[in-house]
């Protein structure tokens, strides 16, 4: 099944995010070679920074999401000032169909 993680960063943290990033893209980087990432990026305001991200994780429960965002290592350092977890059903331009 996949999940949707919408996470929104807690307002003047974009120092925190870079500062933390090598840290979260290992983390995205080892997801995705066990096929547990579906796809992730940033989402960006007004002036182009990132303020917050969306990632899809592909697991059997929401539990085990709720347990692998929380791994993250942007979520360990305080980053989101929202997390939210969701059911996701891709059914537009998935590769697989």
């Amino acid at each position: 099944m996949l999940f949707a993680v919408l996470c929104k960063d807690k307002p003047d943290s974009l120092q925190l995010r870079m500062d933390t990033r090598p840290e979260h893209v290992a983390f995205l980087e080892d997801l995705n070679a066990k096929g547990v990432l579906t796809f992730a990026g940033p989402f960006l305001d007004d002036a182009g920074k990132p303020n917050g991200s969306l990632v899809v994780f592909k697991l059997d429960t929401i539990e085990e999401a709720r347990a692998t965002a929380a791994a993250d290592p942007y979520a360990k350092a305080g980053l989101f000032a929202e997390v939210d977890i969701k059911p996701w059903n891709w059914v537009f331009n998935k590769p697989e169909a």
